[in-house]
């Protein structure tokens, strides 16, 4: 009993800390979960690109998956993921191998789950993990459907998706950020202008939203805005994403070479990619 399935990573739009409503859009860097089954009633689970990872979430959501599409079946097995989205970086790669795992396991169980039913499965997995604050059901919804999406996190329920092309701009420096760590107290500091960003997504307006919701969450997460402040110039949107330290900005080729130009004088890791609308999906 053998499935694989892939997802997608995401940059943020706005973070869900402040008032649970988020929204994300999903891009070009995917994680692929390889699920076998068997009958040992245990899960375990291996993380590629780091032998050392807690795989509780991969492991969770292998087992919530094999509750939900395993007719009353008490299987075990293993699942290993790997990844093109960098860990603990801000671009979702919790929400990627989280739809992944679960789209895999169904794959072995020969079902075929609606895609945002599967993916609310994972966001519980998360949720059961301790990976997450939120539920991270904009992360996750996006990494799923594709496009942009905006979420209600507090009640998992779909607000809207949109489909963007946009050419994607990625820095992420060597530090790493977890979710979970987040201050959450000084994220709702910032509610007011949380409340403006989703105005500004729901009518459309991402990358103008992406901006606000960058400088507010630099701040109260305690990063820096300095290299979004440079981009704005040359962008059509830019901001932190997820709980950083990752900072994503889109817009025109022209605009992001000179942006990525001022990002890799900063060190770290400075890359390009695209906007994806097809989202998870099974090999």
């Amino acid at each position: 009993m053998y499935g694989r399935a892939v997802a997608l990573g995401a940059g943020t739009v706005l973070n869900a800390l402040s008032t649970g409503v988020g929204s994300a859009f999903a891009i070009d860097a995917e994680t692929t979960a390889t699920v076998e089954l068997d009958d040992s009633a245990t899960v375990t689970g291996t993380i590629a690109e780091d032998a050392d990872a807690d795989t509780r979430l991969i492991e969770r959501c292998v087992e919530l998956a094999i509750e939900t599409y395993g007719d009353g079946e008490d299987y075990g097995g293993t699942v290993r993921t790997e990844s093109d989205v960098p860990m603990a970086a801000g671009l979702k790669s919790s929400s990627a191998a989280a739809n992944a795992t679960v789209l895999a396991t169904a794959a072995a169980l020969d079902a075929a789950p609606d895609r945002l039913e599967a993916c609310k499965l994972g966001v519980q997995a998360a949720r059961d993990a301790g990976v997450t604050v939120t539920g991270a059901f904009d992360d996750a919804s996006a990494s799923m459907l594709g496009g942009v999406t905006v979420t209600d996190n507090d009640d998992d329920e779909l607000l809207a998706r949109d489909e963007v092309e946009w050419d994607v701009l990625v820095w992420t420096p060597a530090e790493r950020a977890y979710s979970a760590d987040a201050d959450v107290d000084r994220c709702a500091n910032v509610a007011p202008m949380a409340e403006l960003v989703a105005d500004l997504a729901l009518d459309g307006r991402y990358a103008e939203a992406m901006t606000v919701n960058g400088l507010a969450f630099s701040a109260a997460l305690g990063f820096s805005a300095d290299p979004a402040v440079e981009a704005m110039p040359h962008v059509d949107g830019v901001s932190l994403s997820g709980t950083g330290p990752s900072v994503v900005a889109v817009g025109q080729d022209d605009g992001l070479d000179r942006v990525q130009g001022l990002w890799d004088e900063r060190g770290g890791h400075t890359w390009r990619t695209t906007t994806r609308t097809d989202g998870g999906r099974t090999l």
